[in-house]
Formats: structure tokens, C-alpha cells, sequence
């Protein structure tokens, strides 16, 4: 008998609900969530749970061993806070001494790569700031699961497949390998590792991370291949709160999370396509997508010179988000002629990352993003714990005086940016579309969609989009299927060099969720990424 077939052909509509939404890229992780609210938590009680799931059901995209960003919206106040749970390089890792080891980029693999996991803490301290429950109780689903097994989902379940090779070659894999090989389609799949490490840090907290056993294990393990991190550099963690950076785009005011998060890159190039109608353009047209692309070129520019860390190398936030500094920057945007690319700053390849929303009965809500950065991230597994560990320190430059040249205890430019939006002080919608440096290029698309073209969110996730791969002398525009051979045609005679995008290789133009909430009725309006396993679940 031949297996089941499991491409999705299927038509989306949005999903709607009052008391409670979750949307994320996995249903076992949306219902973690929902079983949350329906318990009485709340939207950051939700985040957690899905986010901790999802660690169990996409473990080549997000964990424990990764970081995360969030912004929670408090109804009551109606503020916004950010959340940077990005962890830093280890205390003895110097540009100096890569250089010395003979290399000129920190190669992508590397055991170098690894920086301090972030996500305990964050979880913990987000629960701590705006949640009603402790990690106990939100980690439940997520080590029933990842000890009673669960079947794998079918985008996520090809990747896999596809990756079975670096995974026999990475350290201390076996546990995502049963029986020697990826699992398939459908195969239940348990994690016992991963199960015996998130018990810990349900009974002892992220104290329990970042000590004892399972501290052990990842500076063991990364001083065994060579790395340098210490017990102290694990123990020294710790999130960092900060206020939301934002911009108003139309009658709708953005948010994102400050550097050294990528959010400013998507805030510069809204405020840029800003002094262009783009609504009386047809979504598909090349003079649309012009515009949008040189606006994000002109964003990535800045982005990659001026993000770094914050406490170290503070990005000019104020004068990039000015409208003065906008209306310079817009005039350098020639309507039929594709620019070459701007002096600072090249979007790099993308990544696995997850993304997700909640909203709950009163308003609440948390945008959340939690990232390995590559697939698999380092492809180092900490002895024991199933935790694969993060390569965000590939995101460093070894170049000297750069703001974001690797330095000890530094964090790096991170490419995983939540996002908010409100309107009359209200939340309007909490949205984002992971993919590495896709990221600020989703956002723009789909706000451009909804906002100037009146989209509702599924209908936004549907849209074909555009990325710029790298931006370099030969920067690559990949165009995904469905926008028109014509467009992609007149593209070109711009002078920008496309490429068309088809099948498994969408995987570039990233997924993503998006949660609106109407302000009178309370009504929430939700929609989840074609292109991945997701689900939008409400009550």
C-alpha cells in the first residue's frame, strides 16, 4: 500500500473567538496553549506553554537551548514591555583569538557559535512579570509529550527527513534519530532527554538550567569540543526589560523590540514606504514591490551597521526612526531603477526560528519568538538533556570597531523580532513571521497588507512575498509562486536580479501568526501560515 498522502491543498479562512486565541506553528502547540487560558491563565501563561511545545514538536527550529523575545500588552494600563531574553558570548571568547585560530567569520557550526541559552530565564521571568502561573503548571504539556511521545506533523516531519545526515554526524543526537534514522510522517516520537530536563526546570525553576546537572552538561560538552563557556558565564545570565521601540505607520502604531533585535529594520522601512500611496498599487505589481523592496534595502543598511548590544554598543534609535532622517533616506529610491546596494549592511540566509501569539478574554496579550537560529542550531546536543544548543554567535562579525564585533559577554545582533500593533491606544493586533532575516521583511509585507490593502490576517499569511536574500553587489530578490511571471519580468528590466521561488524552497519566505483584536466588541480575528504545520485555536 502505498503511505498516505499529506500535502496540504486545503483553503484557510480565519479563525475567530472571544475569550481566548492562540495561533502558532504547531496544533499540539496551540492547544497547549489554549488549555492554558481554558484553565484560567493567561496571555503570557499561554506563550510559555506553546513556546515549551513547540520545543517538543519542532526541536530543529526553538528550545530551551535558544533564546527568546517577547512583548506582552497589558490591557488594563495599555503598555507594552519587551522582553529580551538573549543570551551573550562566553566570558573568554575574543575576536582576538578567532582570528588567531585562523578564522575571518565565526563559521556558522561552529562550537564558537554557541552563545548563553536565554529562554529559561525568559520564560520564567516573563511569568514572573505579566503571567498567574508558574512553570509547573505551564510546562505540563510539553514534557507529557516529549516523555509519552507524539506524532510528527508533516512540513515539519519532511524537514526532518531532509537533515538526517547532519544530525548523524552532530554529538549526542540519538534521541531525535529512533532507531538510527529521522522519523517519518506520522511516527510517534519520544524525547527523554528533553522531558527530563524541562521536568527540572518545572520543579527548580531556571535556577535549574543554569546550574547543577544540566549546567554540567552544556559547559561539559562545549569545553569537550573545544568551546570555552564556564559555569560562571551561565550563571552571570540574565533577560533585560526595555521599552518597545515604535513608529506609526497610517493611523496604526507599531512595535518592536529594541536592538539588539532586528524589529528596527522593519520600524525603518515602514517609515520610509510611508511617503509612498502604496495602497492605490496593486499588491502584485512591480511598482509596488519596488518600492517596498528599495525600502528594505535601504532598512537592512542601517540594521546591520547599528544593531548590536545594547548595554555595549546602543543603536541611534531616535534619529533612525526620525521622519527627517526617513524623507532623506526615501529620496534615494529611484521609481524605475533598482538601487545598487546601499554602503552598510548584508541580509544574511535564513534560520529556524518559531513564532507565536496569544491573546486572552481580557485583552491581554503576548507576541513571542523563540529561536535555535539555524536548523538544529549549533548541532550540539548537551550530553543527556536533549537540549540542542543555539549557533546566535554566528550572528557576531570579527571585524574591529564594528558595534557588533564579538567581544566577551556580549550579546549578538539577533535576527528574532515579535511584534504589536495598536490604534487609539488599543491592541489592534499581535503578529510576526519568523525566518531569520525574513523577519522585518514579513512584517512590513503583511502590515502593508492589512493596513494599506484592508486584508483580514489569513488573507495577509496567504500573499505570496518577496525576500531579499543578501544584498550584496548581487543581491538575490526571490519572488515566491504566485506573484505574476510579468511582475517578475518587469523586475528585472529594474535591474534587480529575481529569482523565483518554488516548493520546499518557500521555506525562505518564513511563516508566520497573526491575532487582531476588535477594540468595541472584544471580537479576535485570527490566521496561521500556509506554509507551515500551523493552527489558530480559539474559545
Amino acid at each position: 500500500m502505498k503511505p498516505m498522502s499529506y500535502t496540504f491543498q486545503s483553503r484557510r479562512s480565519m479563525v475567530l473567538g472571544s475569550r481566548g486565541m492562540v495561533a502558532t506553528s504547531n496544533p499540539l502547540a496551540t492547544q497547549a496553549g489554549l488549555n492554558i487560558l481554558r484553565m484560567g491563565g493567561n496571555a503570557a501563561d499561554a506563550a510559555v506553554a506553546s513556546a515549551a511545545m513547540l520545543n517538543v514538536t519542532e526541536p530543529a527550529s526553538t528550545g530551551i537551548g535558544g533564546d527568546c523575545f517577547a512583548l506582552f500588552y497589558d490591557a488594563k494600563s495599555q503598555r507594552i514591555s519587551a522582553l529580551n531574553g538573549s543570551g551573550s558570548a562566553p566570558s573568554a571568547l575574543t575576536a582576538d583569538m578567532l582570528r588567531t585560530l585562523g578564522f575571518s567569520a565565526i563559521p556558522e557550526r561552529s562550537v564558537h557559535a554557541i552563545t548563553v541559552p536565554g529562554a529559561a530565564a525568559g520564560w520564567e521571568d516573563l511569568l514572573h512579570r505579566h503571567g498567574s502561573m508558574t512553570l509547573k503548571d505551564v510546562l505540563a504539556d510539553a514534557i507529557f509529550y516529549a516523555r509519552e511521545g507524539y506524532p510528527v506533523h508533516p512540513v515539519f516531519g519532511d524537514a526532518w527527513q531532509r537533515t538526517q545526515a547532519f544530525l548523524l554526524n552532530s554529538p549526542h543526537t540519538q534521541d531525535y534519530l529512533p532507531g538510527g534514522l529521522s522519523p517519518h510522517v506520522g511516527q510517534m516520537v519520544k524525547l527523554p532527554g528533553l522531558a527530563r530536563t524541562l521536568q527540572q526546570v518545572a520543579e527548580g525553576g531556571a535556577e535549574a538550567f543554569y546550574t547543577g546537572e544540566i549546567a554540567d552538561a552544556i559547559v561539559n560538552t562545549i569545553q569537550a569540543l573545544g568551546g570555552v563557556m564556564t559555569h560562571d558565564d551561565l550563571k552571570q545570565h540574565r533577560s533585560l526589560w526595555q521599552e518597545p521601540i515604535q513608529t506609526t505607520y497610517r493611523d496604526v502604531t507599531i512595535f518592536e523590540c529594541p536592538p539588539n533585535g532586528q524589529g528596527l529594520a522593519a520600524l525603518i522601512a515602514l517609515n520610509i514606504a510611508s511617503g509612498f500611496d502604496l495602497g492605490t498599487l496593486d499588491w502584485d505589481s512591480p511598482e509596488r514591490i519596488h518600492l517596498m523592496v528599495e525600502s528594505m534595502r535601504l532598512a537592512f543598511a542601517d540594521a546591520r551597521h547599528y544593531i548590536a548590544d545594547p548595554q555595549i554598543n546602543p543603536a541611534p534609535v531616535d534619529a533612525l526612526l526620525s521622519s527627517e532622517y526617513a524623507r532623506e533616506r526615501r529620496a534615494m529610491i529611484q521609481y524605475g531603477q533598482a538601487m545598487q546596494p546601499p554602503e552598510y549592511g548584508a541580509p544574511l540566509p535564513g534560520s529556524n526560528t518559531v513564532y507565536l501569539s496569544a491573546v486572552d478574554g481580557q485583552g491581554n496579550a503576548c507576541s513571542f519568538i523563540n529561536s535555535l537560529y539555524y536548523g538544529w542550531g549549533s548541532g550540539v546536543v548537551a550530553r543527556g538533556t536533549g537540549v540542542f544548543l543555539q549557533n546566535r554567535g554566528a550572528c557576531f562579525t570579527l571585524e574591529d570597531g564594528h558595534p557588533n564585533c564579538l567581544a566577551p559577554s556580549k550579546r549578538p545582533y539577533h535576527t528574532i523580532v515579535p511584534a504589536m500593533a495598536l490604534k487609539d491606544g488599543a491592541l489592534w493586533a499581535s503578529f510576526g513571521v519568523m525566518g531569520g532575516f525574513m523577519q522585518p521583511q514579513g512584517h512590513f509585507q503583511v502590515l502593508s497588507a492589512m493596513i494599506d490593502d484592508i486584508l483580514n490576517p489569513q488573507e495577509a499569511l496567504n500573499r505570496p512575498r518577496w525576500c531579499l536574500e543578501d544584498g550584496t553587489a548581487g543581491s538575490t530578490l526571490a519572488l515566491e509562486e504566485g506573484i505574476p511571471v510579468a511582475t517578475m519580468a518587469r523586475l528585472a528590466e529594474m535591474g534587480h536580479p529575481v529569482r523565483p521561488v518554488s516548493g520546499v524552497g518557500r521555506a525562505i519566505f518564513g511563516d508566520g501568526q497573526i491575532i487582531r483584536r476588535d477594540a468595541q466588541s472584544g471580537v479576535l480575528f485570527g490566521g496561521s501560515d500556509p506554509r507551515k504545520d500551523g493552527q489558530v485555536a480559539a474559545f
